[in-house]
């Protein structure tokens, strides 16, 4: 249940920063946070992370639901000793879904976190890219490290 809770708040404070930005701020308008480092921007995208396979909405309609069920699959399955993955888990699918209402009612997605990092302009994004980013980052490390675990576990 905590995991589709996470999700459930990723989608949340998603959807309703987007609606801030687009209820408040021209395409295209910029606001410096912290200067040369962080903007809030009024970007959308019509395709996936840095803007590749622009237009291809029936393509993300497809992934992103099948995405969906094997992250519920995934999530059913776990163990009551994997809470880490499962919150990863729930990072993801609040993320997927995050983009997907974006897809089916925008039919394009509501980014405004825009970076500077040294002078590389990262590609601007939003709280759903951000929760999908720490969901996998976080199973990578899990996964990585889970020979680990399981060593000391038997020692």
């Amino acid at each position: 249940m905590l995991y589709y809770i996470i999700a459930v708040l990723i989608i949340l404070a998603d959807q309703l920063s987007k609606w801030v930005i687009v209820s408040y701020m021209e395409l295209g308008q910029r606001i410096p946070v912290i200067h040369n480092f962080l903007y809030i921007t009024s970007h959308r995208n019509k395709g996936a992370a840095w803007g590749i396979l622009q237009g291809q909405m029936w393509f993300f309609y497809i992934i992103t639901t099948i995405v969906v069920i094997i992250l519920v699959i995934y999530i059913k399955s776990l163990k009551p000793h994997q809470r880490l993955f499962g919150i990863a888990l729930g990072l993801m699918l609040g993320g997927a879904i995050g983009n997907f209402i974006d897809r089916i009612f925008r039919k394009e997605v509501v980014d405004f976190i825009d970076t500077w990092i040294f002078s590389y302009d990262f590609p601007i994004f939003n709280i759903a890219d951000s929760a999908l980013v720490i969901g996998v980052g976080l199973i990578f490390i899990l996964t990585m490290f889970e020979g680990k675990f399981d060593k000391e576990k038997v020692k």
